[in-house]
């Protein structure tokens, strides 16, 4: 069985240093995964787009060509967890607590 080399163990403490729990720091991933993997199908539905076509014709085996290597590279591409963890830990993502923030 081989190992995933993008596989990292990751400091516990570094990732719950800045909201200063564990949970809440990975709310705060878990969300901007959200945002990365939404922003990742649009833009990948709208490059596909450009393919649909409702007539059958010689040029749509090449097209699906084109298709599959736009789909293989965002296969390709870190998972959305990961990239929004990388975010944290870097502290490139801004995150509140709206509740805190009213009673204050």
């Amino acid at each position: 069985m081989a190992i995933n080399p993008s596989i990292i163990t990751r400091d516990l403490e570094k990732i719950a240093e800045p909201t200063g729990n564990i949970y809440e720091s990975i709310h705060v991933i878990g969300q901007r995964a959200k945002q990365i993997s939404s922003n990742l199908k649009e833009e990948l539905n709208t490059k596909l787009s450009e393919f649909a076509s409702t007539v059958d014709n010689l040029e749509e085996v090449f097209e699906n060509k084109e298709q599959i290597e736009i789909s293989k590279f965002y296969e390709r591409m870190p998972k959305p967890s990961t990239l929004a963890l990388e975010e944290f830990i870097e502290g490139k993502i801004y995150h509140r607590f709206p509740e805190q923030e009213s009673e204050q």
